[in-house]
């Protein structure tokens, strides 16, 4: 059975750790690219998630993980402050993955305009 970790600040990801996840706790976003290549580098490993707020100061460690591992990776929202990343980067995956934008940009400029009233 493929394993899951959680990626992120630990007081956000510790639950995780209660329903099987491993806790890769990572602080600063400098440090985001060395742990998701030990990630990258277990055969084992078939999910990963990343808090918004690593994701959005690291994207490029997201993008080295998908060109190394076959294990989906996803950025997860928090309760701190949302810019939106993780839905950005799953509309990303979704568009890559399927060929079109499933999600819809303009639905999401929209939507993004009206909690901003």
């Amino acid at each position: 059975m493929a394993k899951a970790a959680a990626v992120g600040e630990k007081h956000l990801i510790l639950g995780f750790k209660g329903v099987g996840f491993e806790i890769v706790a990572v602080e600063e976003a400098d440090r985001l690219p060395q742990a998701l290549a030990l990630l990258a580098a277990d055969t084992e490993i078939g999910l990963v998630l990343v808090t918004e707020s690593l994701a959005e100061k690291a994207p490029h460690a997201l993008d080295e993980f998908r060109e190394k591992s076959p294990a989906i990776l996803t950025v997860i929202p928090t309760h701190e402050e949302s810019r939106h990343t993780s839905f950005t980067q799953m509309r990303k995956t979704v568009e890559h993955s399927m060929g079109l934008d499933l999600l819809g940009k303009e639905e999401f400029s929209q939507t993004e305009r009206g909690s901003e009233e």
